[in-house]
């Protein structure tokens, strides 16, 4: 049985084809303002359950309806990849971030079902195997004193057992302008004196600096054992990053917000990260970030997914992280709760999110081990494609 990295990830699907065509016949979206799931039925009434991007998924359950279900209901659900390349071409003129949002909800729906079908994980379907996968700790804050930072990761060392942590310098798109003055210089060596030597530190700039801003705080990183610079300059400016490291040891990082294949392309060409961040939900699904994390192995890279809430993108991260062959060392884990993301409370029956040393499992369930919460969908909008 091939390998998933063999020619264009066709994967395991002839045998099962064998059995069934798995057509699609409706697809459903249940959506909010902030995160939407999907269902889909195929002939024969089996279903499975993804999402969507979150941030705007009721704009996103849109793009779903018009633009990804006409080519999808009455196709063949096994071939995904394939799926994924005829939505793409038939909507050419709209190669755009709503397109890939919403067709991700479609591609981990599709997994789900298939999943569920032949009784396995979605990373055995990938080829993987279940395992407990290290985590890191990830702050989404900014406006957060680097002493409350220090303390509340801490107390996370010493409940949870995380021995990784990623927090936050400058500000967003910030054009090295830092949340308030001093506080990168001031949060770098706090969180290393509050956390000791023996735990990994990760920084993430968010598009906050010009290259040379940028290389001195990479340096000032350096100086304090920071392993992982992410997103230092404007993603979109490759050469600026690549060009940041060039210049520093520590590893740069980024691909978070980059949804269009042929720029992750260009990015790995050029040598522009050390370790690649393709997001599962803005990138358009599994079998497309299959293709990153592939395009990424050819060239020696590993891949660090970027799942930074914990609705499914983090479940759908562990399960990819499983499967592929080039893994970063670490899981991105959100440890930010309802006062950050109000929206994440209630989404599933129970969380498939339980850290324990530091660590986070697969559930035991087959598709993504799952169950969406009944009364989180029966207060969302709820809209149908389906054939006539």
């Amino acid at each position: 049985m091939a390998n998933q990295f063999d020619g264009n990830i066709r994967l395991f699907t002839e045998p099962f084809r064998l059995r069934t065509t798995m057509k699609i016949h409706r697809i459903e979206s249940f959506c909010n303002a902030f995160v939407g799931f999907v269902r889909v039925t195929s002939e024969d009434g089996a279903q499975g359950w993804g999402q969507v991007s979150p941030y705007n998924a009721d704009i996103t359950a849109q793009v779903l309806h018009r633009q990804v279900a006409p080519w999808s209901l009455g196709q063949s659900g096994l071939d995904i990849d394939a799926l994924m390349d005829r939505i793409t071409e038939r909507e050419h003129k709209f190669p755009s971030s709503y397109l890939y949002r919403a067709m991700c909800g479609l591609d981990t729906a599709l997994w789900d079902l298939r999943g569920k079908r032949e009784g396995k994980r979605v990373a055995e379907l990938l080829g993987g195997t279940a395992r407990p996968i290290r985590a890191y700790a990830s702050s989404m804050k900014r406006d957060i004193t680097p002493a409350d930072e220090a303390a509340r990761m801490v107390a996370l060392r010493d409940t949870l057992g995380f021995d990784a942590f990623k927090f936050r310098v400058g500000a967003e798109c910030g054009h090295d302008v830092d949340e308030w003055p001093g506080r990168s210089e001031e949060i770098v060596p706090t969180m290393r004196r509050a956390l000791g030597d023996n735990v990994d530190l990760l920084v993430d700039g968010n598009s906050g600096f010009s290259p040379k801003r940028a290389i001195e705080i990479g340096r000032m990183l350096q100086d304090n054992g920071v392993c992982h610079f992410e997103e230092p300059c404007p993603y979109w400016e490759l050469e600026q990053t690549r060009e940041v490291r060039e210049a520093l040891e520590l590893d740069v990082t980024g691909g978070e917000q980059d949804c269009y294949l042929p720029m992750w392309k260009h990015m790995i060409a050029m040598k522009t990260v050390d370790i690649v961040q393709p997001d599962v939900c803005y990138l358009g699904g599994m079998a497309r970030t299959l293709r990153v994390a592939q395009m990424a192995h050819a060239a020696g890279l590993p891949c660090t997914p970027h799942s930074a809430n914990l609705s499914m993108v983090t479940l759908f991260t562990m399960h990819l992280l499983c499967a592929i062959p080039n893994p970063g060392k670490y899981l991105e884990f959100s440890i930010e709760g309802p006062d950050y993301y109000p929206w994440q409370d209630g989404l599933f029956v129970q969380s498939p999110y339980q850290v324990r040393d530091g660590k986070v499992a697969l559930p035991d369930a087959p598709g993504w081990g799952v169950e969406i919460s009944p009364a989180w969908l029966e207060r969302a909008t709820h809209q149908v494609s389906t054939l006539p």
